[in-house]
């Protein structure tokens, strides 16, 4: 056992290694960093997936199959334990919640959902996009009510015209059936 190792005995972090310090520290001269090439280099990084230059895993392997990334519905999430913190007869919705700053809210959405961990003392009414049948049974069993948020209907991104425009062809048709 050395001296080093008992001072560093319930520290949290390691200390760090301190690198270009001269030949006696065992990382002085290239630092560890080897001899020249981009890695030799300050301000050099690599990329997730770079492979030097030849074609990545990620464009070599096919792509089939539907990703519901895109359609997902993310949620920003509490449970109904962290709700106690509200006065009797609060109505706790999204925006009460982050103002408070009880959690934070999740990137591009604005739907809120409460889940069903934790105990409720409170009477509140919450105004949520979703809850689990456990936070529900919870709130109600402690006299709350929950005022469920109707969802936005999504429109399909392409409509198909009921009644598209007539072409070119169709209007200078219909214009020399008016002339004769």
């Amino acid at each position: 056992m050395n001296l080093e190792e008992v001072k560093a005995i319930g520290l949290k972090y390691k200390t760090r290694n301190r690198i270009g310090r001269g030949p006696g520290s065992g990382n002085g001269k290239t630092a560890g960093r080897g001899h020249k090439g981009a890695k030799a280099r300050s301000g050099w990084s690599i990329r997730a997936g770079w492979e030097g230059g030849q074609m990545p895993l990620f464009r070599r392997l096919p792509k089939r199959g539907f990703n519901n990334k895109n359609f997902r519905k993310v949620y920003t999430i509490i449970n109904v334990g962290d709700l106690n913190v509200f006065d009797d007869g609060a109505t706790v919705d999204l925006a009460a919640v982050l103002e408070r700053g009880l959690v934070s809210q999740e990137k591009h959405t604005d739907l809120f959902k409460v889940l069903g961990n934790g105990t409720i003392e409170k009477k509140l009414t919450l105004r949520v996009d979703a809850i689990s049948k456990s936070a529900r049974e919870k709130i109600e069993g402690a006299g709350g009510s929950v005022d469920l948020i109707p969802q936005k209907q999504m429109r399909p991104k392409f409509e198909k015209k009921s009644n598209p425009t007539p072409g070119r062809a169709a209007k200078r048709a219909a214009k020399a059936k008016a002339e004769s």
